[in-house]
């Protein structure tokens, strides 16, 4: 194994510029869902009618999610990134204005700008992630997702604070706008451009990765078609059908206990909302603990087995939380739920990238994939829980992590020009980066 290449100032800042911006997404996703209850009282609506105006996030989101990894193909990482951010801080800028004016189509449709800020942004996000993991070849996912899950632990204190002191959540958002405003302006700018751009040239060659000129051939040289064709294709590998698997595994656990958990220990557990609320910061604070302290895990194990691992013991958390009748240890085993999601989500991305040459679109289909199981997973288990309750329901979360743990492998660094659609001949001059 090489040593990995030392990191230049370029390549510093572009690190960083990922982590300052997702650690800002985090923050203001969070500081939107801790002022929920005061918007809904600000918009003086009933629980159905704000579920109406939510669901402005969830399109948002989807339309986002969709279109990002085609966006990124024909403009690069960096035009993707500055558009999301740009529609993250509209959308906080109208949410604040319609909580202000007592406006819910005004909060819907912040919303819906929110949501599709964050679904392009993200799909960019691990895109430019894997690109620099390829050129350091050492892991930056796992923590770049840990800079999200810390984000989201500091929004969260910060709005049970302001929500403390009844400060206006208008002039709060209104803030977080401009918080977010000044860290995608910097961080945009010390993004590379190009980063995952195709451009067919005359024989239909493409750039796929900033680092890897080479590595645009998609399948050797052949042209990789635009649009929908082009992110389906990708899916006729095998192992990345298996690597997406794993990652709506993986995702809806992450997304159930962000979605459910506090009702599910006061439902199904009968603690207070407080103590709900509590069960679900420590949820967090044990993603971004296994985030930011798998890296060294990584580099000796190996993705495989650390997914592995990793869905066995979320499985153990949440069989603790659906099975068992003492709320405290319930309370508890969400620590091992939340350990155990913590790595598989960006883990599986960017091993969607490893040992391949059309590592950006694979990334960017795994990440579509695994944001959908986030954005429609859970949700669904609230239409299953009308019917057989919702520690039943979380069956289906144990019942995935369980097939997850079994289909590992396909994580494994496959040999050079493995994972090609279709196999063909190597691009000429085509290089592979150093891997972990």
């Amino acid at each position: 194994m090489k040593n990995p290449p030392v990191m230049d100032a370029t390549t510093r800042r572009w690190r960083a510029a990922l982590f300052l911006f997702m650690l800002a997404t985090g923050v203001s996703m969070a500081s939107w869902v801790a002022r929920t209850p005061a918007v809904r009282d600000a918009l003086d609506v009933t629980t159905g009618s704000m579920g109406l105006v939510l669901f402005g996030l969830s399109v948002g989101s989807m339309a986002g999610v969709l279109a990002s990894g085609g966006l990124v193909r024909r403009r690069g990482g960096r035009q993707v990134i500055a558009a999301g951010a740009g529609l993250l801080v509209a959308g906080l800028l109208v949410i604040a204005g319609g909580a202000a004016l007592e406006a819910s189509a005004g909060v819907f449709c912040g919303l819906a700008l929110f949501g599709a800020g964050m679904g392009l942004a993200e799909v960019a996000f691990n895109i430019e992630g894997a690109a620099v993991e390829r050129a350091l070849g050492r892991p930056v996912l796992p923590v770049l997702h840990g800079c999200f899950s810390l984000g989201t632990v500091v929004g969260a204190l910060l709005g049970m604070g302001l929500t403390a002191v009844r400060f206006p959540v208008g002039w709060h958002l209104a803030a977080v706008a401009v918080a977010v405003a000044a860290a995608g302006v910097w961080s945009v700018r010390a993004v590379p451009a190009g980063t995952g751009q195709e451009e067919p040239g005359p024989e239909g060659a493409a750039r796929s990765d900033g680092f890897d000129d080479a590595a645009g051939s998609e399948g050797g040289g052949g042209r990789h078609p635009d649009g929908i064709r082009g992110q389906l294709a990708v899916w006729r590998d095998r192992r990345l059908v298996l690597i997406g698997l794993i990652v709506l595994a993986m995702a809806f656990a992450e997304g159930s206990a962000n979605d459910w958990l506090p009702l599910l220990m006061v439902d199904g557990h009968g603690t207070s909302a407080t103590a709900g609320s509590l069960t679900f910061m420590l949820f967090a604070v044990a993603m971004t603990t296994g985030r930011f302290t798998g890296g060294p895990l990584l580099v000796r194990y190996g993705p495989a087995a650390v997914v592995r691992a990793s869905a066995l013991v979320a499985a153990a958390g949440v069989a603790l939380v659906v099975f068992s009748d003492n709320a405290l240890l319930a309370g508890a085993a969400v620590v091992l739920w939340g350990l155990g999601a913590s790595l598989g989500f960006p883990v599986t991305i960017s091993a969607a990238g490893e040992g391949v040459r059309n590592a950006s679109a694979r990334v960017a289909a795994v990440s579509t994939a695994g944001y959908a199981a986030f954005l429609v997973g859970p949700p669904s288990l609230g239409f299953l829980a009308d019917h057989v309750g919702l520690r039943n329901a979380m069956v289906v979360v144990l019942v995935l992590l369980g097939g997850a743990a079994l289909i590992t492998r396909a994580l494994r660094t496959p040999p050079s020009g493995v994972g090609e659609e279709p196999p063909g001949a190597p691009a000429p001059g085509a290089r592979q980066s150093d891997l972990v």
